[in-house]
């Protein structure tokens, strides 16, 4: 056993059936379909000009007296008997991934749009997240500039659910963010419907592991839990990765080409010879960024679903060809000294970390026999499990360590060795390989016998490119501003 665990706070990993059933019960309460309405739904000639400016894109669009844009503009109409109309409870609108949740997607998407109305449920597919703070809620806020009390107090109370995995989670509120920059707060909350494989940003804030099966009747109760959660905070991470210019990169979604790349080389000793022109990717993670066997995996699954979609029926099925897949790739029965790319990442990985209340970087020896490091976020990583542990006082004292939480401004840093020593990790038999606690990272990967680092961040995964000459940098920092989560507890 790697850690003392105290059994007195261990918290074991609830199944998804589990969660599916705890999901469908709200002490009790009856929802009523037209109080939600009530609650959450915004006023026509609101729900219409945001409509047409996401679909016009231009925030301006909900005008009235715009020239030319009768056929498509919305008018305000006379609801309230002409009086001024009046804003829902805690209005809400919903982004939902289709692809994501097996065949329930669609269904899933139906449904919402008859209770709440087509123009607060956005299919990702349609819409992307970017388009609504740009253009949706840029409406809000010119009509509220322009007088419409109503206009600015939905602004001021909208909440955002987003129905899909983590990866679409992090999408979403990857590009809400960009209100924190652009100074147009309040940036909404986020709450969670599990449609993904893992959902473990939804298991951390109390929305479950997976949807309940029982799910037209579990709609009307999240969407109520939706308006009355309250709001906790979430640590985000940037990520900036640095590679000599010329490399060949596919990155996942999640990674940006960078204009700009500026490290923090203060205090830090290269290895590795640093080219004269670089190439940057950045990027922001709100769960776990991981490098070596792990994502390896995973980067396989991924092509390998991406080439046969019908493996992709639900979470269930993709964990049995996940699991499956991962026992072909040397995981399990590929001891680390048989060949160059099944080594210990020692070999190609040095890390240095600023530690709790530090200023200075500090080198990290890599375990010789650790096969996949990850830096984790969240309590939660592959389904529910908790690599890290619920460890001791005594413990987190002889280390350094303090206890972990997702607004700590740390992550924890622990390694895997091999398949069995995961499999047994993962089902909390014993504690992953503890690393450090760190406020920043700090990676420096060279290749040899290696062509290839395989890297992810909350479930992306992508293949980096290794130079045997020159370095590879990734720097990890925390994002200065904490994103606001709806509780489903």
């Amino acid at each position: 056993m790697e850690s003392p665990s105290s059994s007195a706070t261990r918290v074991t990993a609830r199944s998804s059936m589990m969660d599916s059933f705890r999901g469908c019960s709200l002490s009790g309460i009856r929802i009523d379909k037209e109080d939600l309405k009530k609650k959450l739904l915004m006023p026509t000639y609101i729900r219409f000009a945001m409509r047409d400016s996401i679909r016009l894109k231009d925030h301006t669009a909900g005008d009235s007296g715009l020239p030319g844009s009768h056929d498509l503009v919305a008018v305000p109409s006379e609801e309230n008997g002409g009086e001024d109309a009046v804003a829902p409870e805690m209005p809400v609108v919903v982004f939902i991934n289709p692809k994501s949740g097996g065949r329930h997607g669609p269904m899933l998407k139906e449904r919402l749009q008859l209770l709440m109305g087509e123009e607060q449920v956005f299919d990702l597919s349609d819409v992307k997240p970017h388009e609504f703070v740009q253009y949706g809620l840029g409406c809000l806020e010119h009509l509220s500039e322009h007088g419409d009390k109503c206009a600015k107090e939905c602004r001021q109370k909208i909440r955002v659910m987003v129905a899909g995995g983590d990866g679409t989670v992090g999408w979403v509120l990857g590009c809400l963010s960009e209100l924190q920059k652009q100074g147009r707060e309040p940036v909404p909350p986020v709450g969670v419907i599990p449609l993904g494989t893992g959902n473990d940003l939804s298991r951390s804030f109390g929305w479950g592991g997976s949807f309940p099966f029982v799910w037209k009747s579990a709609i009307k109760k999240t969407l109520y839990r939706a308006t009355t959660g309250p709001i906790c905070r979430l640590d985000s991470w940037n990520i900036l990765i640095q590679m000599p210019d010329g490399t060949v990169l596919e990155p996942p979604h999640s990674l940006k080409l960078a204009e700009e790349c500026t490290l923090d080389e203060v205090g830090l000793e290269i290895q590795g010879q640093l080219p004269e022109k670089w190439t940057c990717y950045e990027g922001v993670f709100y769960n776990y960024f991981s490098i070596g066997m792990d994502a390896q995996v995973a980067y396989g699954f991924h092509h390998l679903r991406n080439e046969k979609p019908y493996l992709a029926q639900g979470p269930i099925s993709n964990k049995l060809v996940y699991s499956g897949y991962s026992c072909t790739q040397g995981w399990f029965f590929t001891p680390c000294t048989s060949d160059p790319s099944l080594r210990g990442l020692r070999n190609i990985l040095r890390i240095h970390v600023k530690k709790v209340n530090c200023s200075e970087w500090e080198q990290i020896p890599v375990p010789s026999s650790v096969r996949a490091i990850i830096a984790l976020n969240l309590h939660n990583y592959g389904s529910g499990r908790n690599p890290w542990g619920n460890l001791k006082p005594d413990y987190l004292e002889k280390r350094g360590f303090v206890e972990a939480h997702a607004d700590d401004g740390l992550l924890e840093i622990f390694g895997l060795k091999q398949g069995w020593h995961a499999s047994f990790v993962m089902v909390e038999l014993i504690s992953a390989k503890h690393i450090a606690q760190a406020a920043a990272i700090r990676l420096e990967v060279r290749g040899g016998e290696w062509k290839n680092a395989y890297m992810q961040m909350d479930g992306e995964p992508w293949k980096q490119p290794m130079d045997e000459e020159f370095s590879t940098l990734v720097e990890i920092k925390r994002v200065p501003y904490q994103s606001p989560m709806i509780s489903g507890d």
